[in-house]
């Protein structure tokens, strides 16, 4: 207020209306300005208290949670370790595990190679074995004359194995110092039970092989045997029951012997049907003959009653001709006689057939047949695809000889090396041409190139059907 006083005395009275005016304005300016200030205070406060509040409801929730996080972290450690623990063992026990299927694995493996190699060993070995048989090459191990001689030699042997069978034969060997309770009665009676049922499983075996026995088999059937023994051998180890090696060997005896029989057998089988079929073809070829000569001697009488009659005519001219035809007919009915008598004419034969065996494949064979090409139909029936071709139709009084010069001649080129009664060779028309001519002198008539007429329409129409599929799928 002094300060206002000073200031008035020195302003001039004019001036101090507008100087109070002034002041005022700017009274008003500070307390408008005091008043906003206070409210901001006032809210900044409010907002301060409010602010203050939410931070210590914030601190509280904050000391709330850390304490549960605290005790949830310590239980999490807790739990991990225990988890960790569990899995460290379980990892543990697998790995073990593992380890040991590994090794079980790789010893069945090798086991299982092991086997696999000894089955296709023998797979291959009977399968060689099988295919050598067919084409008749045999091992024989008791080689004897006929099926007769080995089925005496197989009675002999099954009356030894019978006589060593039984209960004192020793077909058996065992422990002999068993006990059983203390007792060595009871034991010496259950090793010897014990003993006839591993006898009777052998046994039993045993049968079972020669039942099923094939002479391709007997590699495997023995094989069979072995291991029947060998497994007895096993189970019986305790009580040191094993079957004899006397007895075994009269078993494996028998298996040899039973698997020559079984080839003899089927040797002599083959021999009887291939002897019924040469039977069969030479009754053919004798009905064919008879037949022809009752056919010619039929003639004969009708030429004969002619001749008569012209004679009684008078005509003796007619009578000449008639005489002549009859003189040939009784020419025919001596070919007939002779072909009757004897059984080695007929016709050697040259055929192919390029549809079923290829270019290079020729039969070479004879027939005793007045009419040759029955049996060249007969040879085509339904066993092959296409029918033979004839190269050369050869009669000769020794069709026999021939055939078997020409045989000899291509034993070469023979595709059955062990059996002689198939008649095919690797070889062509021309050669074959050239063999015969050689033994035949001239020939007639020879067909080099084979007809083969409906290989050929099959080849075309195979290949007409090739060309239009093309053509089908556009």
């Amino acid at each position: 207020m002094s300060e206002l006083k000073e200031q008035e005395t020195r302003v001039p009275w004019w001036g101090a209306r507008k100087f109070v005016r002034e002041l005022l304005g700017e009274v008003n300016r500070i307390s408008e300005e005091l008043s906003s200030e206070k409210a901001k205070t006032a809210r900044l406060g409010e907002i301060a208290q409010n602010l203050l509040a939410d931070a210590k409801e914030i601190q509280c929730e904050n000391e709330k949670i850390k304490s549960q996080m605290s005790a949830l972290n310590m239980l999490s450690i807790m739990d991990l370790e225990q988890k960790r623990d569990d899995l460290l063992r379980e990892v543990d026990e697998l790995s073990k595990k593992i380890a040991t299927d590994q090794f079980q694995i790789i010893q069945e493996r090798e086991a299982l190679q092991k086997q696999i190699d000894e089955a296709k060993q023998t797979i291959v070995e009977t399968r060689e074995t099988a295919l050598l048989q067919e084409v008749g090459i045999y091992d024989y191990r008791h080689p004897l004359s006929d099926a007769v001689s080995y089925q005496s030699a197989l009675k002999q042997l099954q009356d030894a194995i019978k006589a060593m069978a039984k209960r004192d034969g020793f077909a058996i060997l065992s422990a002999t110092n068993w006990t059983v309770n203390g007792s060595t009665s009871e034991g010496t009676k259950m090793v010897r039970e014990v003993s006839k049922l591993m006898l009777r499983a052998f046994n039993a075996e045993s049968d079972a092989i020669i039942s099923d026995l094939k002479p391709y088999k007997r590699s495997s059937a023995l094989a069979r045997l072995q291991k029947a023994a060998d497994t007895i051998e096993r189970l019986g180890k305790t009580m040191a029951i094993r079957i004899s090696p006397a007895y075994f060997q009269l078993r494996a005896d028998e298996i040899d012997l039973t698997s020559d029989f079984l080839q003899k057998k089927a040797e002599e089988k083959e021999i009887e049907r291939q002897e019924r079929e040469r039977m069969r073809e030479e009754r053919k070829a004798q009905a064919e003959i008879e037949r022809e000569k009752a056919k010619l001697e039929k003639e004969k009488l009708h030429y004969t009653n002619a001749f008569a009659a012209l004679q009684a005519k008078g005509d003796h001219e007619g009578a000449l001709r008639v005489q002549a035809q009859i003189d040939e007919v009784d020419r025919s009915i001596a070919t007939m006689d002779y072909r009757a008598a004897n059984v080695r004419a007929g016709y050697v034969y040259i055929i192919s057939n390029i549809g079923s065996f290829g270019e290079r494949m020729i039969k070479v064979g004879m027939t005793r047949r007045l009419e040759p090409m029955e049996r060249v139909r007969e040879l085509s029936d339904a066993s092959v695809p296409f029918n033979f071709d004839v190269h050369a139709l050869f009669f000769s009084a020794d069709a026999v000889g021939i055939e078997t010069a020409m045989h000899d001649r291509l034993a070469s080129c023979r595709v059955n090396a062990i059996n002689k009664r198939r008649e095919f060779f690797k070889a062509s028309p021309r050669e074959a041409k050239e063999l015969l001519s050689d033994l035949a002198g001239e020939l007639l008539q020879f067909n080099e190139t084979p007809e083969a007429i409906e290989y050929r329409q099959s080849l075309q129409l195979l290949m007409s059907s090739n060309e239009a599929e093309p053509r089908s799928g556009l």
